[in-house]
């Protein structure tokens, strides 16, 4: 929660500078009453007309449908997998001592199998049920174990883990009781408490934190492919049919373009919560553990860098839909654009993997194009302190004032030039025409 807070006092500082800057001498600043009817009027209106036809469209319709299905199978099918343990039966052939099926039931529980003991009439009767699959192992005086097919050094199957895990019990059983340890003496020895477990430092991340942070960083790269993507093809499509020309006789290039961030950021702030709210139920309601236990603190950075990670992201993927000419220009635009977003997204998921992130991932937290990845997988792993998680959002509301600045420039310069794309070198540095 404190990470979320700081990045919001960041912005608020980052957003009194600028209105600061706006007001010092010699610059020219417009009248209050103009820019509250450019916020709320012409500014608002774009934003609800980019909600409104988003909104309706069946792109949105069916891209959130797919998404909240993959959700739901995320969530529900671990919990319906958990509820139904796996199940092994288990041919015994002679007697067992009861320190022995204790043993034996327990190894089962380890490997997260079921024991079921059927007793068999003599090593025949075995030998057809295991190759009539009623059982899954048998055992033979507590001396040797019997399965249907051999089982290879590398097996990991459920089948090989249970008769590996029973073989070892039946072997430490039996040299216990062989050896002339009283029944309720080797039971002891053979399960014996664990030894505590202490650590010089405090843990730095957990499992629920990690959890938390994969599915945050796999929305957090859905979202903004999705709706920098959008944003563009919104522009290269208004720029393609002449709309924009309509437009931009009655509004001016950053008014359009601002409402047109707003109004699309803002279905995607909905959808993510959207999403986080559904999973929420479906785990409360299936009792799963995946999104039961998530951490709350992970959970609010992941919607922080949301918002920080497309308003950084959306000026950019505007003006490159500026710069094409057509439809077919667009995943060409694209995709150099959504270089950044995969390469963090790709190098975050697997840091995650490690309960010690390196200085690699250290440096791309600071990184405005990468910080939403990489600073997710440090606040999971306990490795970001309340200043770098604050140092890296304030870079980033930092470099998205500027990239906006530069966007709009681009933008104004080259939505109004057709019959080619334009290059980045010819509208850059130049005036609007």
């Amino acid at each position: 929660m404190r990470y979320v807070v700081l990045a919001v006092a960041a912005v608020l500082i980052a957003v009194r500078v600028w209105r600061r800057r706006r007001r010092s001498p010699g610059v020219r600043v417009r009248p209050r009453s103009r820019l509250r009817w450019d916020l709320g009027g012409v500014v608002g209106l774009v934003a609800e007309r980019e909600i409104r036809e988003r909104f309706r469209s069946r792109v949105f319709k069916v891209g959130t449908a797919v998404i909240l299905i993959v959700v739901a199978a995320g969530v529900v099918v671990p919990a319906l997998r958990h509820g139904h343990r796996a199940h092994e039966r288990v041919g015994v052939v002679g007697a067992l001592s009861g320190p022995l099926r204790t043993s034996l039931v327990s190894a089962g529980s380890a490997v997260g199998v079921q024991l079921t003991l059927v007793p068999e009439a003599s090593v025949a009767s075995a030998d057809a049920d295991l190759e009539a699959a009623s059982i899954d192992v048998a055992i033979v005086d507590a001396r040797r174990l019997i399965v249907d097919r051999a089982l290879p050094a590398g097996d990991t199957s459920g089948s090989a883990l249970v008769a590996r895990a029973i073989s070892g019990a039946v072997s430490l059983q039996g040299g216990l009781e062989a050896a002339g340890i009283p029944p309720s003496r080797a039971a002891a020895l053979a399960h014996p408490p664990p030894l505590p477990v202490t650590s010089l430092q405090p843990a730095r991340s957990n499992g629920t934190a990690r959890i938390t942070a994969l599915y945050g960083l796999i929305l957090l790269y859905v979202l903004l492919s999705q709706y920098g993507t959008w944003i563009m093809m919104g522009v290269a499509e208004e720029k393609a049919s002449r709309v924009v020309e309509v437009l931009l006789s009655t509004l001016r290039p950053p008014q359009l373009l601002a409402g047109k961030v707003i109004g699309i950021g803002t279905l995607a702030l909905a959808q993510a919560v959207t999403i986080v709210a559904v999973a929420f139920a479906l785990a409360a309601a299936v009792g799963s553990d995946l999104v039961r236990g998530a951490a709350p603190g992970e959970l609010l950075a992941i919607l922080a860098w949301l918002v920080l990670g497309y308003s950084f992201y959306c000026w950019v993927y505007a003006a490159g839909g500026a710069l094409a000419d057509r439809q077919e220009h667009v995943q060409t635009l694209a995709f150099p654009l959504q270089v950044p977003i995969l390469f963090g997204y790709i190098t975050s998921l697997t840091a995650l993997g490690s309960s010690n992130p390196s200085t690699f991932i250290h440096v791309l937290g600071y990184l405005p194009p990468t910080a939403p990845f990489a600073m997710s997988v440090l606040v999971a792993d306990g490795a970001a302190t309340w200043w770098s998680f604050a140092l890296s959002a304030a870079l980033t509301v930092a470099a998205t004032a500027g990239i906006a600045r530069l966007a709009a420039g681009v933008y104004a310069r080259a939505v109004l030039r057709t019959g080619r794309r334009v290059r980045v070198r010819e509208v850059l540095f130049r005036p609007p025409a």
